[in-house]
Order: C-alpha cells, then sequence, then structure tokens
C-alpha cells in the first residue's frame, strides 16, 4: 500500500523509521485497511477536545506536532477484520478493530510525553464513549503516576463541555475520572501487582518504564482485557541506566519490533533517540532525537546542559540518558570517549603494529576468562628513542558460541563489527579455548 502524504515526506528521514515500518506492518496484515476518514477526525478535532496545562502552554489549544500527528493516525486508522460471537445472537460476526492495541513510545525528556500520553488516554477512554469503560494510570509508583493522571484531570478541566455546568458529564475525585452517561471510571494506581487483578480495562497508562521493578501489573491488567473488543495499551518512558533489567528489555524488545527480531504486530514501536554512533556534541542529532525541540526543550536550555557535560563524564550521562534517549552504565565512566581517543594519534594504528615491533622486547598482561568475560593478552612495547611513546599491541578473545546472546543482550555494542575488523577474535565453542591464548604467548 502507498504511503500517504503526510508520512511520504518523512520516507527518507531516519528519525521517523519507525513509522515507516509501522505503516509497513500493518499493510502486510491480512485485511488490515487504513480508514483515513476517522484518522482525519481525530486529528482534526483535538485541539478542540485537549488544552494544554502547564506554564506558558496552559490553557493553549494541543495542536498536535508532526511525530505526535503522524502517532495519532496510526493507532485510529489502521483496523483489521477480527472474529468474534455476536452476543445477542451468539453466530460468529467480523468486527473492524484497531491493528495497534499496544504503543511503546520512547522519547527524551521535554519533549510533551506527559502532556501526549495524558490526552491519548482522555481520547480512548472519554471520546470513544464506550459504556462501562475501565481506564487505569499506573507507574513505578503512585506519585509518578499522578503526573500522568494530573495532566487528564487539567485537561478535562480546562474543557466545560465535559466539567461544567450544575450537571457535569465528568466527575472526578483525587483518584479517578468518572463518566455518569457511559458509567465509566478511570483510576489512579500504585506501581504494586497486589490486589490489582479482577479488574477490565479498556484503557492501560503506563508511564516511565525505566523505572518499573516489574512487569506484573502490566501483566495483570493486559489479562483483563480478554472481554474488550479492542482494549488500548499506552506505555511511555524515557531512557534509563542498564542496570534497570525491566526497563532495559522493554527497551530491547521495542528495537526488536523495529527491527523485526520480536514479533508483535499489534505493538507501534516510536522510538527518537540518538544512535550508538552518534556524536552527542553535534546539533543535528540532539534535533534528531528531540521531534519538539525549538518548542520544548528550548535550544538555549540543550546548550546549557551540553555545556555542562563536556569534560564531566557523569553530566554527559546524565545528558546522553535525559536528551538523547541513550541507555547508560550505572557507573560514570572515569574518562570519556573523546578523550581515550586522543590518548592516540592514529586509532586504527593497532592494524599493523605488530609488524612495526616485531622483534622488540616487551611485557606481556593477560586477563584469561572462561565464557562471559573478554579473554586479554596485552603487550607493551617501551621506548627505544626518548622522544617515542610507549606502545601497546592488545589482542581479545570470546567464545564464538556466546556471540549472538551478547548481540541480543547488548545492542549498543558492535560485537560483530569487531570480529569482522579483527578487532576481537572468537574460538570454537562456548567458552574461550585457552589454546589459543597459548599459541599467542608463545608467538
Amino acid at each position: 500500500m502507498e504511503l500517504p502524504g503526510w508520512l511520504a515526506e518523512h520516507e527518507n528521514d531516519t528519525a521517523y523509521a519507525w513509522a515507516i515500518s509501522a505503516w509497513k506492518r500493518a499493510a502486510a496484515q491480512n485485511g488490515a485497511w487504513f480508514d483515513g476518514r476517522k484518522a482525519d477526525l481525530v486529528v482534526a478535532n483535538w485541539p478542540r477536545w485537549f488544552k494544554l496545562t502547564a506554564d506558558r502552554f496552559a490553557g493553549v489549544p494541543f495542536r498536535l506536532l508532526k511525530w505526535q500527528e503522524i502517532v495519532v493516525r496510526l493507532l485510529v486508522g489502521w483496523k483489521r477484520p477480527a472474529d468474534h460471537v455476536d452476543p445477542q445472537t451468539g453466530k460468529p460476526i467480523i468486527y473492524q478493530v484497531r491493528v495497534f492495541s499496544r504503543l511503546l513510545l520512547w522519547v527524551p525528556r521535554k519533549n510533551g510525553k506527559s502532556e501526549f500520553l495524558a490526552a491519548l488516554s482522555l481520547l480512548f477512554f472519554v471520546h470513544e464513549r464506550l459504556v462501562g469503560s475501565e481506564g487505569y494510570c499506573f507507574a513505578r509508583d503512585e506519585d509518578q503516576a499522578k503526573i500522568t493522571f494530573g495532566r487528564m484531570k487539567s485537561m478535562l478541566l480546562k474543557d466545560p463541555a465535559l466539567t461544567g455546568g450544575a450537571t457535569p458529564r465528568v466527575t472526578m475525585t483525587s483518584k479517578g475520572i468518572y463518566v455518569a452517561e457511559t458509567a465509566s471510571g478511570f483510576h489512579l494506581l500504585s506501581g504494586k501487582p497486589d490486589g490489582k487483578h479482577g479488574r477490565m480495562p479498556q484503557v492501560i497508562c503506563g508511564d516511565e518504564m525505566h523505572e518499573w521493578d516489574t512487569r506484573d501489573l502490566e501483566d495483570n491488567l493486559r489479562q483483563g482485557t480478554g472481554t474488550r473488543l479492542q482494549p488500548v495499551e499506552l506505555y511511555a518512558s524515557t531512557a534509563g541506566i542498564k542496570s534497570r533489567l525491566v526497563g532495559f528489555g522493554l527497551w530491547e524488545e521495542t528495537l526488536g519490533i523495529l527491527d523485526g527480531t520480536f514479533e508483535d504486530p499489534s505493538a507501534l514501536a516510536v522510538v527518537f533517540a540518538a544512535g550508538p554512533d552518534d556524536d552527542w556534541q553535534d546539533e543535528t542529532v540532539w534535533a534528531k532525537a528531540n521531534p519538539t525541540i525549538g518548542l520544548t526543550p528550548t535550544w538555549d536550555y540543550i546548550r546549557k546542559e551540553a555545556g555542562k557535560a563536556r569534560g564531566n563524564p557523569r553530566a554527559e550521562a546524565a545528558f546522553r540518558r535525559y536528551h538523547l534517549n541513550q541507555w547508560v552504565e550505572q557507573t560514570v565512566r572515569w574518562l570519556n570517549r573523546d578523550k581515550w581517543l586522543a590518548c592516540s594519534p592514529d586509532p586504527e594504528a593497532w592494524r599493523s603494529r605488530a609488524e612495526l615491533v616485531a622483534g622488540r622486547r616487551c611485557h606481556i598482561a593477560v586477563d584469561v576468562s572462561s565464557t562471559q568475560d573478554i579473554t586479554a593478552k596485552v603487550q607493551i612495547f617501551e621506548p627505544e628513542k626518548p622522544d617515542e611513546p610507549y606502545l601497546l599491541l592488545p589482542r581479545f578473545w570470546i567464545p564464538e558460541g556466546t556471540l549472538d546472546a551478547r548481540i541480543k543482550r547488548d545492542r549498543v555494542t558492535p560485537w560483530k563489527a569487531w570480529i569482522a575488523s579483527g578487532a576481537i577474535e572468537t574460538t570454537p565453542g562456548d567458552a574461550v579455548d585457552q589454546n589459543f591464548v597459548l599459541k599467542a604467548l608463545k608467538d
């Protein structure tokens, strides 16, 4: 199916590769079709239904930015036939339901994530007018979930058609939003899964995936959607710390959906982030990772934060995580990459160094591993002249049988490229064959 104009203009923009992928995956499903009229209607009404809630934007009609518009169109426009049983006749019936029932949104801080997530939740909870609808908002803990839930309430308060008058259509408490005409309720939850069974969600809103301790609450709520015709799950986050395995697992699952290694045809995966090889100080990289840059965050703010990060590994890690959506290690590197590269006038010199130092006296250090770590042999050659530097000649090995697991575990490490270049060697099997190391020592 041909790309529509609103998407075709971004076909060659790597920042929107997720959108092109989503369109093609949806189009490949049996019987799937795009309801352009429905998508146009929702996009046109968005500024009337929703108003922004904070700072200089408070009360301003919520006009969708390009990336947000694409997400909305993909969510509400794509439909597919689904076999069901008519509750009145008991006979088979086909309903047209949403192709995408699960949103996985990853975007850096200050790009309007919470406002967008709040509006999406209200779209499916209030404006679809489903009788007996249930919605739930959660995060790692209740205080964190209150951010998005609070934005939902603020948006409703700015809509007098829903919350104004003597008998408002929508009423609210500290932890609930209620629509009397449809007997529906949307509730704020704590992040703990205990006591959350027995619910029947139509809308699930989960924020800050990178900080989740478990996926139990997500699982409990999703399993409660089994009687719903077309429930929707809305999850959003910024990148986190790799040691937070639940969040990092969701991140890798999202990347797997995009590259085809993880199959979930119901998921709309949206990722705005700098690539692993991008220069974090390049302003074009900032723009790629931050789709609303200029509006929010402001260029002035991002430039100040980048300035603080230069030469400061801790601040650099925070900048990469919060503003480039890159997952970082728990520990801060003692030496940043730029300074490391500056230690050698020629980073490619290792390729021919063995010939240069052949026959010279050296000291050798060996770090032997078995399966998980890298086995290393490093030779250091003293200068032959006063003005010469010390020279290093390293060799590294990993077991060939662990390569696929390494790639799956750590997507940002270019294992195959390192092996292809000769920077790392593999030994047969699932453990490092120490005979290779012994031979290297003898050589």
